[in-house]
């Protein structure tokens, strides 16, 4: 229905030659939402897993068709520390769920990434621009060997500027996802507003990073 329509619209708008194969790179951006992904990474998982050479530039073409017809958004990477975009991988989201889940006759159900993708939607309508963020972390090793970890925040917002860093996860199952989820967000040393959004009940906001429950988040415009 719907899904075909809109596949429909882009192939005649852009004289698109091999309509199957751009069904194809749908369903694996539906699948794969809230992954790191980019032309190079797709057009290798179509050689291996349809065993169908689709050059990454034709990927890219399609990616932009898509993007132009609003059925998907990309963010892309923001480095917290350096303060600089990082052009390659990115992130897509589906700006109707629905359509997504259509798409895949709703055959995955990951409860994150479909999270992800509610709260990225509900933060662009409030007007806020999203990025995906990647922050540093100095990790000491044997020997006060020192190393570099670059730990992922799932979205960092922006409102006049002024950043909001924001991370996703289902349940906050134990001490060890709690470490997980709020381990990102402390390495950022700045001072402006850390969310942690899950669907549990119970208030576990710490160290100033505050906790929320997705659905009060979805209720209540001005609580970010």
């Amino acid at each position: 229905g719907m899904v075909c329509g809109h596949l429909k619209d882009i192939t005649e708008r852009n004289k698109v030659l091999h309509p199957e194969e751009m069904g194809e790179l749908l369903d694996y951006l539906a699948s794969g939402i809230g992954g790191l992904t980019n032309p190079k990474k797709l057009s290798d998982t179509f050689k291996s897993v349809k065993n169908k050479p689709l050059h990454q530039d034709t990927i890219g073409r399609y990616l932009s068709y898509f993007e132009d017809s609003f059925l998907v958004s990309k963010a892309l990477r923001y480095d917290v520390k350096g303060k600089k975009y990082i052009s390659t991988p990115s992130k897509y989201y589906f700006t109707d769920l629905g359509l997504r889940n259509a798409k895949l006759n709703f055959r995955q159900y990951e409860e994150t990434h479909i999270m992800e993708n509610v709260i990225y939607n509900e933060l662009c309508s409030r007007g806020f621009s999203v990025d995906v963020g990647v922050v540093e972390q100095t990790v000491y090793g044997e020997g006060k060997k020192k190393s570099q970890k670059q730990l992922e925040v799932d979205f960092v917002c922006k409102k006049q500027n002024k950043p909001i860093y924001i991370q996703v996860s289902y349940l906050l199952a134990g001490e060890e996802t709690i470490e997980r989820e709020f381990k990102p967000l402390k390495n950022i040393q700045d001072n402006y507003p850390k969310y942690v959004i899950t669907m549990d009940d119970v208030d576990m906001s710490h160290d100033g990073i505050i906790h929320l429950n997705l659905i009060d988040f979805l209720m209540d415009n001005e609580v970010i």
